[in-house]
């Protein structure tokens, strides 16, 4: 392997450029936390590499947002905001519903 096919497959791979846009997402996700910019990630190139990991993608996605979620709840500039079904605790009560949530 010449040195510039290994630098492609290193910086360039073919799922990092594989969206419709011809953007990469690191352009979009530089610009984000981690747990934001790893979830993006995950979407942008969801069912682009080899073996067709959609669904692996898109719940590494959840994991990233739901651990950006628990995150922001610890903080005491978030501390108003505490969804119906959680004890005084933050604990969940019950399983999480979008539907059941309110405006923010």
């Amino acid at each position: 392997m010449s040195p510039e096919e290994m630098f492609s497959k290193v910086n360039h791979p073919t799922h990092y450029t594989a969206h419709p846009s011809g953007v990469e997402c690191i352009t979009i996700t530089r610009h984000m936390n981690f747990n934001l910019g790893n979830a993006i990630k995950y979407i942008w190139r969801a069912g682009e590499k080899e073996n067709n990991t959609t669904l692996l993608d898109l719940e590494k996605a959840i994991w990233y947002i739901k651990d950006e979620i628990d995150r922001l709840k610890k903080e005491p500039k978030n501390a108003y905001y505490q969804s119906p079904h959680e004890t005084s605790s933050g604990v969940s009560t019950e399983p999480y519903r979008p539907e059941n949530e309110g405006p923010f």
